[in-house]
């Protein structure tokens, strides 16, 4: 009896070791963990620094996007004005030429917010590959066979996200990503 025993307690110890080293690591132990994408993204040094960027392009945008608005608004007035003094032949081209220089500037303001709605995909999808080493340690350690995305689960406790730990993780790892970036493109 003395031998089945002694085995239940060493492996009782063991398992109590790998837990508490877990536990240090700030990673739960269990079969299942969970992890907010967007928050890891969002939170993160990284996603931090692409949002600032894609929020200063933004307003940049959207203050082009006003002096094209304002200049078209004075050309329309002139031309409205100018209507009172021609004939329906005359002002025709000049209408159809505005016509087609707001819809050219609409297209370009258009393309340009699509642009940077695609940078922010892009942005996501590089992330998401740089840390894909990072969530692989973390799941190893956790001792679990699977990360669950956290919104899809209905109800789990709190100890088996571990969204914290990985972006704590991550900033260790590859910062604000200039630097993983910059060793890419060159």
């Amino acid at each position: 009896m003395q031998g089945p025993l002694r085995a239940l307690c060493v492996f009782l110890a063991l398992f109590a070791a790998d837990t508490a080293v877990s536990q240090q690591l700030g990673v739960p132990e269990s079969s299942v963990v969970t992890l907010s994408s967007e928050r890891l993204f969002a939170e993160s040094a990284f996603g931090k620094r692409v949002l600032r960027e894609i929020e200063v392009e933004g307003i940049l945008l959207g203050e082009e996007n006003e002096r094209i608005v304002a200049e078209l608004s004075h050309e329309e007035k002139v031309l409205t004005e100018q209507r009172a003094t021609m004939t329906a032949e005359e002002f025709r081209p000049l209408a159809d030429a505005f016509d087609e220089k707001v819809q050219s500037h609409r297209e370009g303001q258009r393309a340009k917010l699509d642009a940077l709605a695609r940078r922010g995909e892009d942005a996501r999808q590089r992330f998401l590959v740089l840390v894909r080493p990072v969530l692989i340690d973390l799941l190893r350690e956790s001792g679990a066979a699977i990360i669950i995305e956290r919104s899809s689960v209905f109800l789990s406790s709190d100890r088996t996200d571990i969204t914290d730990a990985a972006i704590a993780r991550i900033d260790a790892v590859i910062g604000d990503g200039r630097a993983v970036e910059s060793g890419a493109s060159e």
